[in-house]
């Protein structure tokens, strides 16, 4: 078993478990428009969240996603400029492979920020 995690908008997750298929590559980027959602491992996901997340005045959610349970193929590909390998899950998520959601704030949005 492998975990995996995904910042998303609150809304994104919400639409993605009514329609049973997540297909949010990263904010604002659909996975049709992308190729596959971009994913992190435990300790990459407070740099997404930095990083690409900081002025996002939307509610976020942390999803935890056990990679086993994807039917999808999951590729580690080095991404430029960062010196880190990080997952890409190459096809939609299906919320039944999410095994944790936990409330995130960005870092702009914080208290004293």
């Amino acid at each position: 078993m492998s975990r995996i995690f995904h910042v998303a908008t609150a809304a994104d997750w919400e639409a993605a478990r009514s329609s049973g298929s997540y297909t949010t590559s990263t904010y604002g980027v659909t996975l049709e428009e992308e190729g596959f959602l971009h994913a992190s491992h435990a300790h990459q996901w407070e740099d997404v969240l930095a990083r690409y997340h900081a002025d996002c005045a939307e509610p976020l959610v942390l999803l935890e996603i056990e990679t086993d349970l994807l039917g999808v193929d999951v590729v580690e590909e080095a991404v430029s400029g960062t010196g880190e390998a990080y997952p890409h899950v190459y096809g939609a998520l299906d919320p039944a492979a999410v095994v944790g959601v936990r409330p995130v704030t960005a870092p702009s949005r914080r208290a004293g920020s």
